[in-house]
């Protein structure tokens, strides 16, 4: 009896200098620079992100958080590199929603969207948005279903790149009002939207920041956007989900670490990136860029994951969509 009472007090001091170590190792951290991992090369809007919260980050805790752009296979070189980096909190990742997708496209990724990675913190959150060129001669998505099933595949519709965002957008929409039309992939927003507005093809779905200037100026018109509410950006324009009940591709971008990165640490970067992207100076920024603020708990960010994760792990192959 006594030599399990000793084993239990034992048992309790070490869990005890355990959590001090931890505790007392994220009140200094950070006591190095840290590495902001970014998935895409410099001047995206992702980049853009990671460097808004980098210099924030920086001021607030008084190290330097260095953006480290690792482009390559659609964000996959940067993922498995996270995802192997040691979790000490001093490699971090700045994420989109093609954490969550790829799985589904490639056929071989070495992480796991949801066990590689703590999550951090989720930072912003932005619609896809449908817009057709004014020839068309539609003013909303019930004109637009009924020109497509009427055009069929001679109706084009673009997207920024197979798999895309915009990509995924069509093919659910698609699924859901039972149409069909002839995808275009591009290499990038801004190349679509400039051929939709030059008549090279009929509409797209693609982020906000390319598509509102044309829209504003009348060169694009706006059918939906794909959040389940509307954007701020674009108050007027309705949600599809407002005439199709429960449609929703929202993309996010968030904060993670790697698995095992202790509990202290992603607490305080947490608490960090909620005080700094509750400012109203980066929200300005972030709006304007085409994104909406939605900094949370870890456990916010980790269930989005798993939501994407799992929905599009069935989407995706009924589609048949592959990169590879």
């Amino acid at each position: 009896m006594k030599r399990n009472t000793l084993r239990i007090l034992a048992g309790a001091v070490i869990a005890a200098v355990g959590l001090n170590a931890h505790t007392a190792f994220a009140a200094d951290y950070p006591e190095k620079p840290v590495r902001l991992i970014v998935p895409t090369a410099a001047g995206g809007s992702l980049d853009t992100i990671a460097r808004l919260l980098g210099q924030r980050l920086e001021a607030t805790l008084g190290k330097p958080f260095v953006v480290e752009n690792r482009a390559g296979a659609n964000g996959n070189t940067a993922f498995e590199f996270v995802a192997k980096a040691k979790p000490d909190g001093y490699t971090l990742l700045v994420a989109s929603d093609a954490l969550a997708i790829n799985p589904s496209l490639y056929q071989n990724v070495n992480y796991d969207p949801v066990k590689s990675y703590a999550p951090v913190a989720l930072v912003t959150t932005a619609a896809q948005v449908l817009v057709v060129n004014p020839a068309l001669g539609v003013k909303d998505l019930k004109g637009f279903t009924a020109v497509a099933k009427q055009k069929g595949k001679g109706l084009s519709i673009g997207s920024p790149g197979s798999g895309s965002a915009g990509h995924l957008s069509a093919v659910l929409y698609q699924a859901e009002t039972k149409t069909e039309w002839t995808h275009v992939a591009f290499k990038g927003g801004g190349p679509a939207v400039t051929n939709v507005v030059g008549g090279h093809i009929d509409g797209l779905f693609v982020t906000l920041a390319p598509a509102v200037p044309q829209i504003k100026a009348g060169k694009l018109v706006a059918l939906a956007v794909t959040t389940p509410k509307r954007a701020v950006a674009l108050p007027d324009v309705p949600a599809v989900g407002e005439s199709l009940p429960g449609f929703d591709v929202t993309n996010w971008q968030g904060v993670f670490a790697p698995a095992g990165t202790p509990a202290a640490v992603v607490n305080k970067l947490n608490a960090t990136i909620q005080k700094i992207v509750a400012e109203p100076e980066i929200q300005a920024k972030l709006v304007d860029l085409g994104f909406e603020t939605a900094a949370g708990a870890p456990a916010e960010l980790g269930k989005q994951v798993q939501e994407n994760f799992a929905k599009w792990a069935k989407i995706i192959p009924q589609a048949n969509i592959t990169v590879d």
